[in-house]
Formats: structure tokens, C-alpha cells, sequence
């Protein structure tokens, strides 16, 4: 494909989230600019063509209108980007708004959304049959109110054949550096992620959270400060009977108030940690992998395989391979 062809239209309204709209398109720009020509021509469009102001009160300046109807735009869109904001259910309640996504949609090569945009593109019904995620905190309600919609909550971002979807706010950089990515490359894409100065995209299999903040601060000082002391000894024997013993309490009291009060199984939550600070090692370090996993307090490499495939959905080498940002 001729780079001038990809097209992005960002679709924005009253209240939208600014770096919904402003993460994306810096990428794009950036693309443009590293890749040696116009790759990309960023479109931003607004019911009526209007200003819209964002939530923190900066006004953004309209490209075109959205369009009324199934007209002709020009050149089809590459790309249809809706972004997200605390305006969103105003725009969806609208239907000349919910008009306008769907004409868009029809003739782009693919769809997606930043944040809180998912409501958008699922009440044009673009997202019915699709996996999809939207901000954590909006996942449920995209869930209740789109039952045709697979809502996949705990994803930085979800790519469904032709529907690509993110998490909340910053998540919309992510997305943006895969789509880069899958136009023009895995270098272009890195490259784009260095001038931003960001670290290089997660993949979509990444949760929202880290372990520590997904895991809720105990109530029992014991158990409280057994959190504290975790993440710097990993390499330890974390088994329920020594945290146990380290928190003064019997193996089966100590496991029953953990979970009560955390919403983890300790186990769980050591794996999580363990997990996490392995990935660091092999995001920041040239350790191999036997290495990272004595390292984390996993033992083994097979260990590690094992851990990752059910807390990241892919293996620590595909892990390294997307997120290594050493300087070499």
C-alpha cells in the first residue's frame, strides 16, 4: 500500500479524553517523520466540523464534520479511531453520532478505539462478535450494555481481525505503536518509541495493572507488612508455611485471612510478583531465561513457561523479543 493512502480518522466530541486523542496521534506524526515520508495523514473529525473541548478544558480544532450519511469523504479512511472521554455516552446518545461512526466504518480497512470510544463503535454494533476492551473501570458497563461484544477487561489492548481496541488513556499509545507497527514494522515501530520518548509498546496480553495495585492493601499488619517485604525477596521461600511463620500465624489462618482481605490466594500473589520482576529482567537485562526464573524465585525454566503462559498469555522469549529495551 502507497503510505500516503493510510488515512486516520480520530473521531472526537464534547469531553473527550485529550491524550486519547493527542498519544495516537503523535505516533502517527513520529511514524511519519522516522519512516522518511508522509506514512501517515492524521484526520481529526467532530459532529458539525465544530471545536471540541476536552475534559481538562484544551479545545481541539475539527479537520471535517462527521458526516451525516453514507456520503463521500474523499479518499476512504485507512483507519477509524474513536477516543474515548466523559462525554462519550452524550455522543452515543445521539444517533446522528452513532450514524456517523457506522458510515466511517464502511469504508475503512480497520476500525478501533481508545478507552471509553469502545461504547462508540459498539453502539454503531461494529464490535458484535468482536473481543474487545475498553478502561478498566468501563469494562463491565461495556459488558452489560453490549452483551454481543466479548469484553476482555484485564488487556492493554485487544486486536480482532479487522477491530483493534485499548484500555484506558495511555493504553492509546500502545495501540497505536502495534498498528505502526503492523504497516510498517517492528523497527519503525521501536523507533517511534524512543522519539516519544515511551518504552517500547506492550503487547496486547499485558494486564492494566501491576500485581501490587491489583492485590488490595491488607487490613492485618502482619499480612500488610508481609506485602511490603515480598517484592524484594522473591528469591526466598515464599510457601504458605513460611509466610506464614514470618507473619506469626497458622498456615491455614494466615491463608484464609490473606485471601479475605487481599482478594488473592498467597500463592497467586507470590506468582504475580515473580511474574512481574521477571519481566523487568527480561525487558532490562541480558540474563537468559534459567537465569531470570533462579532469579524471581521460579527455580526453572520450564517454571517460568509455565507461570507466564497463565499470567501473560505468551512465553518469556516473545515476551523479551517485543519488550527488550536495552540499549544494544
Amino acid at each position: 500500500m502507497d503510505p500516503v493512502s493510510r488515512r486516520i480518522a480520530l473521531v472526537a466530541y464534547e469531553r473527550f479524553q485529550l491524550l486519547d486523542l493527542a498519544g495516537p496521534a503523535d505516533v502517527f506524526r513520529a511514524a511519519s517523520l522516522l519512516s522518511g515520508g508522509p506514512a501517515y495523514e492524521v484526520v481529526i473529525l467532530t459532529p458539525g466540523g465544530e471545536p471540541v473541548r476536552s475534559d481538562s478544558g484544551v479545545a481541539v480544532e475539527a479537520h471535517r464534520a462527521l458526516p451525516s450519511g453514507p456520503v463521500n469523504l474523499g479518499e476512504p479512511f485507512d483507519t477509524l479511531l474513536v477516543v474515548g472521554g466523559l462525554g462519550i455516552d452524550a455522543a452515543v446518545a445521539d444517533p446522528s453520532f452513532v450514524v456517523a461512526v457506522r458510515a466511517l466504518a464502511a469504508g475503512a480497512r480497520r476500525i478501533g478505539s481508545v478507552c471509553t470510544g469502545a461504547f462508540g463503535l459498539a453502539a454503531a454494533g461494529l464490535l458484535d462478535g468482536h473481543r474487545a476492551t475498553t478502561h478498566w473501570a468501563s469494562c463491565a458497563a461495556l459488558a452489560e450494555r453490549f452483551p454481543q461484544v466479548e469484553v476482555e477487561p484485564d488487556r492493554i489492548y485487544v486486536e480482532d481481525r479487522d477491530r483493534w481496541t485499548s484500555a484506558g488513556v495511555t493504553a492509546g499509545i500502545d495501540l497505536a505503536l502495534a498498528l505502526v507497527e503492523a504497516d510498517l514494522g517492528g523497527e519503525i515501530a521501536h523507533a517511534v518509541a524512543g522519539w516519544l520518548v515511551v518504552f517500547v509498546q506492550r503487547t496486547g496480553g499485558q494486564a492494566q495493572f501491576s500485581a501490587q495495585l491489583l492485590a488490595r492493601p491488607a487490613r492485618t499488619d502482619a499480612i500488610r507488612a508481609i506485602q511490603r517485604w515480598l517484592p524484594d525477596h522473591l528469591d526466598q521461600d515464599l510457601s504458605v508455611g513460611a509466610l506464614a511463620a514470618r507473619a506469626a500465624m497458622s498456615e491455614r489462618g494466615f491463608a484464609r485471612r490473606f485471601r479475605a482481605e487481599t482478594g488473592s490466594t498467597p500463592a497467586a500473589h507470590v506468582e504475580a510478583l515473580r511474574v512481574e520482576a521477571a519481566r523487568t529482567l527480561l525487558e532490562t537485562t541480558d540474563l537468559v531465561v534459567a537465569e531470570v526464573a533462579r532469579a524471581v524465585g521460579l527455580g526453572r525454566p520450564e517454571t517460568l513457561h509455565r507461570a507466564f503462559a497463565r499470567q501473560v498469555g505468551t512465553t518469556p522469549d516473545r515476551y523479551r523479543r517485543h519488550f527488550a529495551r536495552r540499549a544494544s
